[in-house]
């Protein structure tokens, strides 16, 4: 018999979720990537950490190397959301689906990043929930990407809700690729952790960041070689330093 909330959950989204998550949207444009980037808004992450965060995307948005990036695709454009996460049912959109094609589709999402204010202050970090999100929201965007990313940082493992090799195993078996962005603090062995349970898929990788004052070049890195479409056979890379482990995608 069955006992456990976390165990019932996952059993259920066993049977039900593949035909969910497979559902195509309707009138679909074609880009060369669908990125959804899954950004920590747990309580882990002070109003100090949460700028240099948010900052971070903010600033690499609006690098020249990443609006190149974006331009130099087989079609030029590319699909981006942002969502903030915490809490197994704490996740909010604070860009949604978004086509960039130019400098100033992409001024307007770094400008809306810089504006917005933050909502989420804590509820957990339910690693397995945000991946399943991101799952379901590239299902059901209005974009054909030739790739489909999932980008989600951290600071800390799963402490709540589902399991991350759950949700990342759900997206690898949908041809999603999962990235992580693992912020060092707390937890020595994030980065490990990253490997083993978050990411996933056609060319994964993990780009540590050793704090958050290192978010900025970390994000940098990772945006520009998930824009480029660059294989993550590598070794992950550090924010501020070289190589630190072979990775490894399932």
């Amino acid at each position: 018999m069955i006992h456990s909330p976390v165990i019932r959950r996952l059993a259920l989204l066993v049977v039900i979720s593949a035909p969910l998550l497979a559902a195509p949207a309707a009138a679909q444009q074609k880009v060369d990537l669908e990125l959804i980037l899954m950004v920590d808004g747990s309580g882990s992450v002070d109003d100090n950490e949460f700028v240099l965060q948010r900052l971070g995307y903010v600033r690499a948005l609006r690098n020249p190397r990443v609006i190149s990036a974006i331009g130099s695709g087989p079609l030029g454009r590319i699909a981006i959301a942002y969502v903030e996460w915490s809490g197994a049912d704490l996740k909010v959109p604070i860009v949604p689906w978004t086509l960039l094609s130019d400098k100033a589709s992409i001024a307007a999402v770094a400008d809306r990043l810089e504006r917005e204010p933050r909502v989420l202050y804590g509820g957990g970090t339910a690693i397995g929930d945000a991946i399943l999100y991101g799952v379901r929201s590239l299902a059901t965007n209005a974009f054909q990407g030739k790739r489909r990313v999932i980008d989600l940082s951290g600071d800390g493992p799963d402490r709540d809700g589902l399991p991350a090799v759950f949700g990342r195993d759900q997206a690898v078996a949908q041809g999603i690729t999962v990235n992580g962005l693992p912020i060092l603090g707390e937890f020595d062995n994030l980065d490990i952790f990253f490997l083993d349970n978050v990411i996933g898929g056609p060319g994964a990788f993990s780009i540590l960041a050793k704090t958050f004052k290192d978010f900025n070049s970390a994000i940098l890195t990772k945006l520009i070689r998930e824009i480029a479409g660059r294989a993550g056979s590598g070794p992950v890379q550090q924010a501020a330093g070289g190589p630190r482990a072979a990775a490894s995608a399932p």
